[in-house]
């Protein structure tokens, strides 16, 4: 490795994104938050839609704030969450505002896949765990409602494929996206176009897929001189978030499971070919891909999305609550007044999610939350026991014992959790970095560009740079009770 370098990470969550300026001197890794902005569903007639425009202003802002404070790029890359999509015409015009994968038009769509393709052939084809709001059943609802886009298109392009678009000039589909999309074949690394077929989605539409650490081209003239910079080069890393998180984990050796914890918790490891198994395809496991030949076994589990919605609620009637306030207050209170499943249907979309809980506990013969704290900590104890469920789904499919959890992302600021996490699991659990995402991004735009040699001296810089946080699992009576109870839920 030389001695300087600076790379910026343009990354885009759920609920926010930021440009983060990460800087390599010798065998130090440091990262610099230089640009942050909101980010969340528009609601128009026909539906839940991304500001997809106003997002493009603030990846521009970022760059050119970047630029503006003297930084040096040796490259730009941009990750974002995955199977949300855009269309273009054959002129490389985007024809509509890309749909919010939490939309209820795929509601239904995946019984209707299934009328088209069976469920286990679909699954054989393409590795990916069944949710509605996959891409496949977003473009399958088009061909359902007989969009007229689906005529006009030309070209498909994931959301960070969209954003590479507009900086370079180039449409391309990076991997580890194209993976997210239940529409990849893992075996074929290549579209899955018997399942296209099958769903008679169009399969003219689809692009070639690139390698994550490709450098896809300079940024396009036009936009280098809008933003005050150079050509610089811009690197797909991997492009899917948790792509990106994963690379940044500051693990030893192979033995462990990981969290990349956020709006969506996801539970997985890293294996070294597909799991296309009966016991996946039971679980409803995933196989996404992952950088150098990996790929990420892994289950979603609906995370702090449920306490963003109630927190969204509880502002919009007047009290506005911190994340460490909301923390407090269910340090507070009762333990296991509650167990949900954070994965019900229910909690899926936009709602009154207080409400949501307070009728899923009636419905389900539970002691009610009576007040905020309780509520929190039902949730936070829900979530913890479903990891544990996930892991030993996990270890059977995989006939492995993991013997510790790294966890990463921005949930890692939830000290609770990481607690309620460690002691439902009985697992040790290292936490952090919280920039996870963004600093994978900066490590595969190091490796791509030649100044890291491999992953696992990213690792090692990880590590040395963002030493992880340690929770010893606790007493595990009272949340072996509690996991029996959570069982039932899923059982309903």
């Amino acid at each position: 490795m030389t001695s300087y370098h600076n790379y910026l990470a343009l990354d885009l969550g759920a609920e926010s994104g930021r440009a983060m300026l990460g800087v390599l001197d010798g065998g130090r890794l440091s990262l610099q938050e230089v640009h942050r902005f909101g980010n969340g569903p528009v609601r128009l007639p026909d539906g839940l839609h991304w500001d997809v425009l106003r997002l493009w202003g603030e990846i521009k802002a970022g760059i050119a704030t970047s630029v503006k404070s003297g930084a040096k790029l040796d490259g730009v890359g941009l990750d974002t969450w995955g199977v949300d999509f855009a269309l273009l015409d054959r002129q490389g015009a985007l024809l509509a505002n890309p749909f919010h994968y939490r939309d209820a038009r795929t509601d239904g769509m995946l019984e209707e896949a299934f009328r088209r393709m069976p469920r286990a052939d679909i699954f054989a084809s393409t590795g990916i765990q069944f949710m509605e709001i996959n891409t496949l059943y977003q473009l399958l609802a088009m061909v359902v409602g007989k969009s007229p886009l689906l005529e006009i298109a030309q070209t498909f392009l994931t959301i960070p494929d969209l954003f590479n678009y507009w900086l370079t000039g180039k449409m391309v589909c990076e991997f580890t996206n194209a993976t997210t999309t239940q529409c990849f074949n893992p075996h074929r690394r290549d579209w899955a176009y018997p399942v296209l077929k099958a769903l008679r989605i169009p399969d003219r539409l689809f692009q070639p897929v690139i390698e994550p650490g490709t450098v896809i081209d300079s940024l396009d003239p036009s936009v280098a001189k809008e933003v005050g910079a150079l050509r610089i080069p811009v690197v797909a890393p991997a492009c899917h978030d948790t792509g990106s998180a994963v690379v940044a984990i500051p693990a030893e050796g192979n033995n462990f499971a990981w969290i990349s914890s956020g709006t969506w918790s996801i539970l997985g490891v890293e294996a070294d070919q597909p799991v296309v198994t009966e016991k996946a395809l039971q679980y409803n496991f995933t196989n996404e891909g992952g950088v150098f030949g990996k790929w990420r076994l892994s289950k979603n589990v609906m995370g702090l999305w449920i306490l963003q919605e109630c927190r969204r609620t509880w502002a919009r009637q007047g009290e506005e609550l911190s994340y460490d306030e909301m923390t407090r207050l269910a340090e507070a209170a009762k333990p296991f007044q509650a167990i949900i499943d954070p994965d019900f249907g229910g909690f899926l979309h936009p709602a009154d999610m207080p409400d949501q809980i307070r009728q899923y506990c009636i419905h389900t013969g539970q002691r009610v939350p009576q007040d905020k704290g309780q509520l929190i900590r039902s949730v936070l104890e829900s979530m913890a026991l479903k990891y544990r469920w996930v892991l030993e789904r996990l270890e059977e499919i995989t006939a492995t014992r993991f013997e510790s959890i790294h966890i990463i992302g921005g949930g890692t600021q939830n000290r609770l959790l990481n607690q309620f996490t460690a002691d439902a699991t009985q697992r040790s659990c290292l936490t952090g970095p919280v920039e996870a995402t963004a600093l994978g991004n900066v490590l595969m735009q190091g490796i791509a560009l030649g100044h890291i040699e491999s992953l696992e001296c990213a690792r090692d810089l990880v590590r040395s740079s963002f030493p992880p946080s340690v929770y010893l699992p606790g007493e595990s009576k009272a949340w072996d009770h509690a996991y029996v109870r959570l069982l039932e839920e899923i059982r309903r």
